[in-house]
């Protein structure tokens, strides 16, 4: 999920360099979403890690 979220964002840098700004805006959207996502997931796991101990 962190890798999506990295190459998304990679994505957006690149359409902004190259001047697609709804392209960039869009995948930074989903760049932003996936890491959320992740860092729930990840924050999760962890919970659940500890309290299983």
């Amino acid at each position: 999920m962190l890798r999506w979220s990295i190459a998304f964002f990679l994505i957006a840098l690149v359409a902004a360099v190259f001047g697609f700004g709804g392209i960039a805006a869009g995948a930074a959207t989903i760049a932003r979403v996936l890491f959320y996502v992740f860092l729930v997931l990840f924050l999760l796991s962890l919970i659940v890690r500890l309290v299983s101990r």
